[in-house]
């Protein structure tokens, strides 16, 4: 699938950006290039020396929110991978007009730019957060969102599809939960903000994974869901310390008690994929019934949702030890 083409990816130095261009290097040798499009000098020069300096890769900097920029860094591009944004949910409260120009019109940047440059395959990440978004981070993200599926109804003849991907609280990535609760760990309490908190989980693999499943499989216009086991955070918490005191700090601005990814809403347009859910846009332009049959899916039932709180599937105390340890650290006891 990537021999030979070019693959840009914004925010590349970020956790996913590594986990993508490690496995891309390794699985497909013969890529031609991959570009990593990034704001920071240092984590570039981090990141090449992490990777060996690497011919096949190249570093340009830039800022999403500069479309003349990116038009000349998507020049000979094959595919990009969208992974660039604000994200913490605290500052976004804050600084509402930064997650704007950045997670909003930085999504309008990327568009525009791959129209002019020819681009195949754009795959956007999403978050759990721009379902039913009660922040000012998941709304921008529901906002890019749905501008990168309508991207589909403006590319006249162009061979481009444009999808994105949803997915929830991925371990070990920056500013996540178990980092900061090993941290925590040598202080003798770990902060709780909700003791019926809930959040799904993925891993870094698993994401990447899905991603490379939407380049090869999108028709353009899917927001892809995956099927993801959850967690209640006190056992988290229990998982990483047990012996730690948890103390009751309330909910941060912005955050919910258990997130979701598919709203009843959703539900009329979602179909099951079985490794993955999708939500196809109200009107698609191409036969759905051609595409049902193509990947065996069929419509969820109406009024289905998928939330953390009431998912079918849990992770233990000890599974989430066994993942930590299988993905994050492998000396952790």
């Amino acid at each position: 699938m990537l021999n030979n083409k070019t693959i840009l990816v914004t925010g590349g130095t970020g956790s996913f950006g590594k986990a993508f261009i490690k496995k891309v290097l390794t699985k497909w040798p013969n890529v031609k290039k991959v570009i990593i499009f990034s704001r920071d000098e240092l984590k570039q020069f981090e990141m090449a020396q992490q990777f060996q300096n690497d011919k096949r890769l190249r570093f340009f900097l830039g800022n999403v929110r500069e479309e003349k920029r990116l038009i000349r860094a998507f020049e000979d591009v094959d595919y990009v991978i969208h992974a660039a944004a604000l994200k913490q949910v605290p500052a976004a409260e804050y600084n509402p007009i930064e997650f704007v120009k950045t997670n909003v019109i930085g999504a309008e940047n990327i568009i525009n730019a791959a129209l002019k440059c020819n681009v195949k395959r754009v795959v956007a990440l999403s978050t759990d957060k721009a379902a039913a978004p009660i922040n000012l981070y998941g709304a921008t993200k529901l906002c890019s969102d749905k501008l990168f599926i309508s991207a589909n109804n403006i590319k006249g003849s162009k061979d481009i599809r444009f999808s994105a991907v949803r997915y929830g609280n991925v371990m070990g990535s920056r500013g996540s939960v178990i980092p900061f609760f090993m941290k925590k760990k040598k202080e003798g309490i770990l902060p709780i903000t909700d003791r019926e908190m809930t959040r799904f989980n993925i891993t870094l693999d698993a994401g990447v994974d899905m991603v490379l499943y939407a380049l090869e499989n999108a028709w353009g216009g899917e927001l892809y869901v995956p099927k993801i086991p959850s967690y209640k955070i006190t056992e988290l918490a229990t998982a990483i310390a047990p012996e730690c005191e948890q103390k009751i700090v309330g909910i941060r601005p912005g955050e919910k008690i258990h997130e979701e990814m598919i709203t009843e809403s959703d539900s009329y347009n979602t179909i099951d994929l079985g490794k993955y859910y999708a939500i196809l846009p109200q009107r698609v332009n191409w036969d759905i019934e051609q595409y049902l049959e193509k990947f065996d899916a069929k419509y969820v039932q109406k009024g289905f949702t998928y939330n953390s709180g009431t998912n079918d599937e849990w992770l233990s105390i000890e599974e989430i030890r066994q993942l930590i340890v299988d993905h994050i650290d492998p000396d952790f006891n």
